[in-house]
């Protein structure tokens, strides 16, 4: 139903955009450094939810009603490349701060990690325009099945997400305490986030693609 070259497809799109820093790894990051390991997965259980709401909700039709209404997906691409490019400033501008430097948060119970990792997922704008935009290009309506074609991409994608997110939150505390005495390392981390964010969020602003029906 489904050929390897949508699922390699997927793969490879779902690996960059995970591996880029972004609003998901900076939260779960952040909760594994301050409250432990336990706390990220936690949260991360949050985000693979909301994963699954952006997978029911463009099969349902929603990539459809952003066909039907250009305005409205250049209107939520435009906010998305907006956000990024301020995720962006906050990581290069005087006094910034690494995602891996460890802050002093209060720590929050199971429901608010559980909570806040799925509400970060949906305001997320990289999953809004991978999940209405990118999977979509790899659904082919010739081989039939266009909703199940829908799914079984989209699971790859969240399988991919989950599990290197997963790597990261347990290996968050780690990576900070090897960061911690390098303070140089530490900014290069900083610059490079801020760099990869910046030119996400140009590509995205001017990136004259439109979403497909899935």
């Amino acid at each position: 139903m489904i050929s390897s070259g949508a699922v390699l497809g997927v793969f490879a799109v779902a690996l960059a955009m995970v591996l880029t820093p972004g609003p998901n790894m900076m939260y779960l990051v952040s909760r594994s450094i301050t409250q432990g390991r336990r706390a990220g997965l936690i949260s991360l259980a949050g985000v693979a939810v909301g994963f699954l709401v952006y997978l029911v909700a463009t099969n349902l039709g929603l990539s459809a009603l952003f066909v039907a209404v250009p305005s409205l997906y250049l209107a939520v691409k435009l906010a998305g490349a907006a956000y990024l490019g301020w995720l962006a400033f906050q990581a290069l501008r005087p006094g910034g701060v690494s995602v891996f430097e460890p802050a002093a948060l209060p720590p929050d119970s199971n429901r608010r990690l559980f909570t806040m990792g799925l509400v970060t997922n949906l305001l997320n704008p990289k999953i809004a325009i991978m999940y209405l935009s990118l999977i979509p290009q790899f659904i082919d309506p010739a081989a039939g099945h266009v909703l199940a074609q829908g799914f079984l991409l989209g699971a790859v994608q969240i399988v991919v997400a989950v599990t290197v997110n997963g790597l990261i939150a347990l290996a968050a505390g780690t990576i900070a305490s090897f960061l911690s005495g390098r303070p140089v390392w530490l900014r290069v981390q900083r610059y490079l986030m801020g760099t990869v964010l910046g030119v996400l969020a140009v590509r995205m602003a001017t990136d004259h693609t439109r979403p497909t029906p899935a």
